[in-house]
C-alpha cells in the first residue's frame, strides 16, 4: 500500500513574492511598468466581482485574509480559497505575455 502525503497547511508566503514584487517593485523599468500594466488589465477584465475585490485588498491595500474576510462576511477560508482560485487565472494568462 502507498505511503500517504501528509499535507502541510502552513502558509509562509514565498509563492506570493513574485506577485508583489511586481505590483510593489521600486524598480521604474519599462518592462516592469509593462507588466504591471498587463497585471491590473487582467485583475480588472478577467476576475470575478469578488476575487477581484480580494485581491485588491489583499496585495494593494495590505488587509490581511482575516480581516478581508470580516470586511467581506465570509470565513477566511473562502478567502484564501477565491484568491488562490484568481491567482491561477491570473498566471494562465500573464503566462502568454511573458
Amino acid at each position: 500500500m502507498p505511503k500517504r502525503e501528509s499535507y502541510s497547511d502552513l502558509f509562509t508566503g514565498e509563492s506570493d513574492n513574485g506577485f508583489r514584487d511586481i505590483i510593489d517593485g521600486s524598480s521604474d523599468s519599462e518592462s516592469r511598468q509593462k507588466l504591471k500594466k498587463i497585471l491590473l488589465n487582467i485583475i480588472k477584465n478577467e476576475l470575478t466581482p469578488r476575487q477581484k475585490e480580494i485581491i485588491m485588498l489583499y496585495y494593494f491595500k495590505g488587509i490581511d485574509i482575516v480581516r478581508i474576510g470580516e470586511q467581506l462576511n465570509i470565513t477566511p477560508q473562502a478567502v484564501s480559497a477565491a484568491m488562490s482560485r484568481a491567482k491561477v487565472r491570473i498566471f494562465r494568462i500573464l503566462k502568454y505575455y511573458i
